[in-house]
């Protein structure tokens, strides 16, 4: 099978880690989601809390644009802390998907390897409920509190993507594959997923 790379980016809590972790499983390949961070962190040599405060969020300070090579400067000479350490992440990327078959969870991974011919999109969603039973359970939050998270965290999530690329968060054309988890199930997704690699990347 050929070299290949699979983007998740996702809606919160509809399980695309519990996914991507089983998909890891099935298929013998890494899952980078938080180990972004450390990596990027462990190269730059940035304390990793400052790479998780601006884990997708999107600033107007940032000043590079993803390119065809990776990051590019708009700006030459900018060296604020979160570009840098937007640079960092987004390198980060290109270092894990060169090194061999991986998954890749959110962090606008799919638009950063896009001329990467043996990438495989796929954006993860599900039905409210689903998403709210999911939270309360695994967070142990109340409803409510659950239901704000739920919010916020897509808000920012479709902030940072949309700043970042010239794509929209979750629009199906942006995507190889789209899927609502809350009607196909989460093992049922890692199976789909997976049969999609083997036909694409045979």
């Amino acid at each position: 099978m050929k070299k290949y790379v699979i983007t998740i980016g996702r809606q919160f809590g509809c399980g695309a880690h519990e996914i991507a972790t089983k998909l890891s499983e099935k298929l013998g390949v890494p899952v980078y989601d938080k180990e972004i961070i450390k990596r990027a962190a462990k190269d730059s040599g940035f304390d990793e809390n400052i790479f998780s405060f601006y884990d997708e969020k999107p600033t107007n300070s940032f000043l590079y644009s993803v390119s065809l090579d990776g990051i590019s400067a708009i700006s030459s000479g900018d060296t604020t802390l979160e570009n840098q350490v937007l640079k960092y992440q987004f390198d980060t990327i290109h270092k894990v998907a060169d090194e061999g078959s991986c998954i890749i969870v959110g962090r606008c991974a799919d638009y950063i390897l896009r001329e990467n011919e043996n990438l495989l999109s796929v954006f993860l969603h599900a039905d409210d409920d689903f998403r709210l039973e999911r939270v309360v359970k695994i967070y142990g939050m109340d409803e409510k509190t659950a239901a704000k998270e739920i919010k916020s965290t897509d808000k920012k999530r479709a902030r940072f993507y949309n700043f970042y690329s010239d794509n929209t968060w979750g629009e199906a054309s942006a995507y190889d594959l789209t899927i609502n988890v809350s009607r196909f199930g989460i093992d049922n997704t890692v199976d789909l997923i997976s049969d999609y690699v083997t036909q694409k990347f045979a």
